[in-house]
């Protein structure tokens, strides 16, 4: 994810007097250089004006004024005044302003997401300062809703990673199942103190590239938590602290992660040219739609950040040329967008946030 900074040069522009961040900048930079790639942007029946309501999503108010909402930031101009510009309340007010031609988008504080200040009055002394924030909490880029579960209960890990990991042996009284509130013993040497915490995970699927047959890592699905009560050299008494389902025998332990989700990151363009595919859909679903979460075959090492959206193309049907008595596919068609919200070293999960015809595991994902 990008990195916002206070400023894009130590003087700004005598002409704009504004304090860009980076990521701002560099799209204005773009803009200028690319003729054309903010003015076609903007709907033809966008209304000018939009006051921010409670359950929106930046994706959501992008929509409104763009083609292609993803392209929000290429537009996006900080107001000087306002501390913290690129949060954006309910209440608050986009408009769309024209500058000697091009469009950009303005923020507006509206009354509840007021940042006010107390500061002395007539003096240079330096004394305390009183700030009263917002109650009302900053839109999302997306519906964290759809995405939550999955940040808590899925993670990739390498092979040697789970093989590795500390395991149960048996629940405690001989029994084979476990659950909340119940003991367990684990044997590993990975195990920390007494009252350290740990998710208890059980192995998924292989994710596997379909291109290349490379395996890319191991999906392994958080079923519980567990804290350790007594160590015995490599044997641990553990307490089921939370379950989603009964812990078995077999099952692995692996430090907790903390996955919060920082809900005010922009959409992005890749940096680099993507060519990818769907590898699953999660949620216990087989079709693909809006608001699905997906698993894409590439990740870190391929340029993907927090942010990035794609496209989703149809793959093509298989058809029979009957000229040359062969089976051949048809080229694949754009059908939808998504965006990135987790990225690991060779996998990403994504949401798809567009989907204009039905979209299907093994459906390729490009740069928009």
């Amino acid at each position: 994810m990008r990195k916002m900074l206070c400023c894009w040069m130590a003087s700004p522009p005598a002409s704009s007097g504004r304090c860009l961040p980076m990521a701002m900048a560099l799209f204005m930079v773009l803009a200028t250089l690319l003729p054309g790639v903010s003015e076609a942007q903007v709907r033809d029946n966008q209304p000018g004006i939009y006051v921010v309501q409670r359950g929106d999503t930046l994706w959501d108010i992008a929509q409104v004024f763009l083609d292609e909402p993803w392209r929000w930031p290429d537009l996006w101009e900080v107001n000087p005044e306002i501390e913290n510009p690129h949060l954006i309340y309910p209440g608050d007010v986009v408009r769309l302003r024209w500058t000697d031609g091009q469009p950009g988008l303005v923020l507006e504080r509206g009354e509840p997401s007021r940042t006010v200040r107390a500061v002395p009055d007539d003096t240079t002394r330096l004394q305390p300062r009183i700030r009263y924030e917002p109650l009302v909490s900053a839109i999302p880029s997306i519906d964290l809703e759809a995405v939550g579960p999955f940040l808590s209960s899925n993670r990739v890990v390498r092979p040697r990673e789970l093989e590795n990991a500390p395991y149960v042996v048996q629940g405690d009284s001989g029994r084979l199942l476990t659950g909340a509130g119940d003991r367990m013993y684990v044997r590993g040497r990975e195990l920390g103190a007494v009252g350290d915490s740990y998710s208890v995970v059980r192995r998924a699927i292989n994710l596997i590239d379909p291109d290349t047959g490379e395996l890319l890592g191991l999906e392994a699905e958080e079923i519980g938590t567990a804290r350790i009560i007594s160590l015995s050299g490599d044997i641990a008494t553990m307490s089921v602290t939370s379950s989603r389902e009964d812990i078995r025998i077999g099952d692995r332990i692996l430090p907790m992660e903390t996955r919060a989700l920082d809900p005010t990151f922009f959409p992005s363009a890749p940096q680099n040219s993507i060519r990818g595919r769907i590898l699953k859909v999660l949620g216990g679903v087989s079709q693909v739609g809006s608001l699905s979460v997906v698993v894409l075959n590439v990740g870190d090492r391929e340029g993907i950040e927090v942010g990035n959206v794609l496209s989703i193309h149809q793959q093509g049907a298989v058809v029979r040329d009957r000229e040359r008595n062969e089976q051949i596919r048809l080229p694949s068609e754009e059908a939808g967008l998504m965006m990135v919200f987790r990225v690991f070293e060779r996998v990403a999960y994504g949401i798809v946030l567009e989907a204009r015809r039905p979209l299907a595991v093994l459906d390729e994902v490009r740069n928009p």
